[in-house]
């Protein structure tokens, strides 16, 4: 007995095994009296060691000079399992692949490295604690040259390779991902993984595949296909957990055999779905499943979701928004339950999770006030924590969801006019952009912070391009704003010049709405300025059509009134379109009840006429959930007002939750509200 140990510490000290020192181990137990367990653990280091140096000796041989690689380092190189057709010859000379494979599973099948029996202690292989302590995917590699890893142990070392370069930066990421693809023992890990896979636990082939995946392996190559096709055999076995990973992994690819995975997936998911008890896992699918998957599925899924909304934590929240833009999705139900829970954890949320949720509601056409108004507050009061391009990119998004966050606007109106030289040339712009798209009055604060706005801008002007400065000014303009020196650089007819042989496209609109603002507004100039015609292009506008229930309902309403005059599809200063224009005599008193109508609110034109503009307003030209006007609507109603126009606006909400009846009263109320005021005052005369 004393012998086997001294000889069994011999071979582990100096990695002696070969055939010779094998038999000799042999020829020990069998002449000596030794328990069953110490016989078992014997053998088992001899099939351990014994295959592994065979097998680097036949290395040695056949492809020293063919070598079989399993991956490609260029992505246009042709796909590796045909090369493969020549290395049946891997395990043995003599033998054929097939045969070298059946003796190696049944190897591994006589004695299981992975898992212990319930009389055995567990021996924690000190595999593992090296493990731990590789740094980079050469690290692992350089651990496989040292250790012949178990089925386990190969999966684990593919996961580690990958999670070992998460933490690096790009460029170190790349350096150690081409020091691992030329590894000489690369190529032994990925046949050594090819070997291990029809024994492998769900969850190790899962994580093997995402981890070859995210090392870069191409997915054509054979040790993916390999992978692949054991998913596919195993699917119907995976739990949630693999199905999860599995769906991560597929996220990422594309071919033939990916979409097939992926449909088998799909009817997997169907059936497994009551079973489903995991939010990440049910959201990780959700993902896969994507735009594409069927209707009646998605509100499978959607039901699922909200049996386990009681689950949702702040990441499942901010998740399932995304994982629902990401398919298409639209369901207020869910959207509004992850939107509350968002709304009462607004301080725990860094800045990208919560960018990219209003990044998802404006991919999904959702908005939610309450959250909205909430994230605006929230900003404001924590100005100082954030930095400026964070703060802009808040301004776009909700730019872009047409939802006014007032508390925010304030707040960083603030922060601009104290300091606005800290604004670069694209956030001026940004701003700019933003402000006059809400048409947001600062009031007292309005003309300083304009100003400021403007002086940032001088500073970039000698460098300026010329569409940049064209965009400005016409946001300046929009704010009925009116710097002379960026005006007058940008009617400079170099810049001009630019701005036609440069931009052809998308300068005449901007152009015209500088020229009608500087004709109709007035602005106190140190000397009058003028676009030329030459570079105004067609100031026609497109003529829409107009709303068909909205023009049957005006000719109701005016049918019989001898004294007014009515006219459809007008078209202002060649500029604006108005849908309809009511010209009636003035009332002979105005009406000072609620009732009275934006037409009686503004000044009258002189004479015994009154000219009304009827504009159809879709809701994108408001601030969402207001009335107020943003952008061209409140630019067109200022212009309209200083012709003589008084505007009357009819929405789309009016045309759409009202009944013809219930529309007809509405315009009479705005067009004709002195008589609203008689019904109102007979009325109360009645009344008393």
């Amino acid at each position: 007995m004393f012998n086997l140990f001294v000889f069994i510490k011999k071979i582990e000290n100096h990695y002696i095994y070969t055939p010779k020192t094998s038999a000799k181990l042999f020829f020990i137990i069998m002449s000596a009296r030794v328990p069953k367990n110490i016989i078992r653990w014997s053998l088992r280091f001899c099939c351990q060691r014994f295959p592994r140096k065979q097998l680097n000796f036949l290395n040695t041989g056949y492809f020293s000079t063919h070598p079989v690689r399993l991956w490609c380092s260029k992505q246009n190189q042709k796909c590796l399992s045909s090369s493969l057709a020549c290395s049946e010859r891997f395990y043995s000379q003599n033998r054929n692949h097939n045969e070298g494979m059946d003796e190696i599973n049944n190897v591994e099948q006589s004695f299981p490295t992975d898992e212990t029996t319930s009389t055995q202690r567990p021996i924690i292989s000190p595999f593992w604690n090296h493990l731990e302590r590789c740094r980079s995917p050469s690290d692992v590699l350089d651990l496989t040259c040292m250790y012949s890893p178990t089925n386990h142990q190969v999966s684990n070392c593919l996961t580690h390779m990958w999670s070992s370069t998460k933490k690096m930066s790009d460029e170190q990421r790349c350096y150690e991902l081409q020091l691992m693809f030329e590894h000489p023992e690369f190529d032994k890990l990925l046949q050594r993984a090819m070997k291990s896979v029809q024994f492998m636990r769900n969850d190790d082939i899962t994580y093997a595949l995402l981890s070859l995946v995210k090392l870069g392996v191409p997915q054509r190559s054979y040790v993916v296909q390999t992978f692949l096709r054991a998913c596919q055999e195993k699917l119907n076995d995976f739990d949630e957990k693999n199905l999860s990973i599995l769906a991560s992994c597929l996220k990422q690819m594309d071919g033939p055999n990916v979409d097939a995975l992926k449909e088998g997936m799909r009817l997997v998911v169907k059936i497994s779905l009551p079973g489903i008890k995991n939010v990440v896992a049910l959201q990780t699918m959700m993902h896969l499943l994507g735009k594409d998957s069927p209707k009646d599925l998605k509100q499978k899924l959607e039901r699922k979701a909200l049996s386990m909304s009681d689950q949702f934590s702040l990441p499942n929240s901010q998740h399932m928004i995304f994982t629902l833009a990401a398919m298409g999705f639209y369901s207020k139900p869910l959207l509004s339950v992850c939107s509350k829970i968002i709304a009462e954890n607004l301080h725990n949320i860094p800045f990208t999770r919560l960018y990219q949720v209003l990044l998802s509601f404006k991919e999904l056409l959702y908005r939610d006030p309450h959250l909205l108004t909430e994230i605006s507050e929230y900003v404001a009061s924590t100005l100082d924590i954030w930095t400026n391009k964070q703060l802009v990119l808040f301004l776009s998004v909700f730019e872009d969801l047409v939802f006014c966050p007032s508390a925010l606007m304030e707040a960083y109106a603030g922060k601009v006019m104290e300091n606005p030289n800290a604004l670069t040339l694209k956030d001026l712009l940004c701003v700019l952009k933003v402000y006059s798209s809400f048409n947001y009055d600062l009031q007292h604060r309005r003309q300083h912070f304009l100003d400021s706005l403007s002086d940032a801008l001088g500073s970039y002007l000698p460098n300026m391009p010329g569409m940049q400065l064209l965009k400005a000014v016409y946001c300046l303009c929009l704010l009925n704003h009116f710097p002379s020196v960026l005006l007058e650089h940008l009617l400079d007819s170099h810049v001009l010049e630019q701005l036609e042989t440069k931009f052809p496209k998308g300068r005449d609109r901007m152009l015209q709405m500088v020229d009608l603002c500087l004709r109709l507004d007035c602005p106190p100039l140190p000397q009058p300025l003028t676009v030329p015609s030459s570079v105004l292009g067609n100031p026609s506008p497109n003529r829409p059509l107009v709303n068909p229930r909205l023009s049957r309902s005006l000719q109701r309403l005016l049918a019989g009134q001898t004294d007014t005059e009515f006219q459809e599809t007008v078209v202002v200063e060649n500029f604006y379109f108005v849908d309809g224009v009511i010209t009636k005599p003035l009332p002979n008193q105005s009406c000072e009840t609620e009732t009275s109508s934006c037409a009686e609110e503004q000044s009258s034109p002189a004479g015994s006429n009154q000219r009304i503009a009827v504009i159809y307003a879709p809701n994108s030209s408001f601030c969402y959930d207001t009335s107020h006007p943003r952008g061209h609507l409140a630019v067109q109603i200022r212009h309209l007002q200083i012709l003589g126009y008084s505007p009357v606006l009819v929405t789309e909400q009016d045309l759409q939750l009202v009944s013809d009846g219930e529309l007809l009263d509405v315009l009479r109320r705005r067009i004709f509200p002195e008589h609203a005021s008689e019904t109102c005052m007979k009325t109360e005369d009645l009344g008393s």
